[in-house]
């Protein structure tokens, strides 16, 4: 095991993070959220650079320059990460810091980063891209009889407009 290894190890353990290592120098954090149950973080030791790739959201179903706006913009606000998009249009985070670089302090700062920006933004990435899924799954939850509560955080796009009521 490198000093690095080491480093991200107990870097991990004393913030009380689980995480999978199959082999040294790849760590799947797994970092718990709020709106978004968790967010699946993978850390990996290259020669010069420790890269971090977390993936945030499917593709939008829908409003797709919007949803590419707003992650632009957010991207001018994040520390270390920026937003990508993959070949099928997945949204993730991505970002990469020379060896050197990393620190207890730095690796915390880098994974609080992924977590406020996976956890804050899912609930937007949702409304702006998935808004007529969100009301189609409350209709059909309605209609059923089903639970709303995982659904009240979009309750002000479920509210009939003044031209509908």
């Amino acid at each position: 095991m490198t000093d690095l290894d080491a480093l991200i190890r107990t870097t991990l353990d004393e913030r009380e993070l689980a995480y999978d290592s199959p082999e040294p120098g790849r760590y799947l954090v797994t970092l718990p959220g709020t709106r978004k149950q968790q967010t699946n973080c993978w850390l990996i030791v290259t020669k010069h650079a420790l890269l971090v790739e977390a993936f945030v959201c499917r593709q939008p179903d829908e409003a797709h320059e919007d949803v590419y706006r707003f992650l632009l913009r957010r991207n001018a606000k994040l520390y270390g990460v920026a937003y990508t998009v993959d070949k099928a249009g997945d949204i993730h985070l991505v970002g990469r810091t020379a060896l050197e670089s990393v620190t207890a302090e730095e690796l915390d700062r880098l994974l609080g980063q992924v977590l406020e920006a996976a956890d804050g933004d899912f609930n937007t990435l949702l409304e702006i891209g998935f808004a007529t899924a969100i009301r189609r799954e409350y209709d059909w939850r309605v209609s059923r009889g089903e639970s709303l509560a995982n659904l009240r955080a979009f309750e002000h796009l479920l509210k009939p407009t003044e031209s509908e009521s």
